[in-house]
């Protein structure tokens, strides 16, 4: 609930900031939005491929877990 709440929170003081940007501003904002949820649905693919190499080869190699 906490959680929930912190969010909201966030959520309007971003809401009021963004309705005093300029709309070049917003646009970035954006963009920035949309590079991050490609990164994030990247980094979840690499997950999911991980699992399935240890699943497949039981290890990893160090090089390979430090990447």
């Amino acid at each position: 609930m906490e959680t929930t709440t912190k969010k909201q929170a966030l959520i309007k003081a971003i809401h009021e900031q963004l309705e005093l940007a300029y709309d070049d501003t917003l646009q970035e904002i954006l963009e920035l939005l949309k590079i991050r949820k490609q990164e994030d649905e990247e980094d979840e693919i690499d997950f999911e491929e991980g699992l399935r190499d240890i699943a497949e080869n039981g290890t990893l190699t160090w090089e390979e877990h430090q990447q």
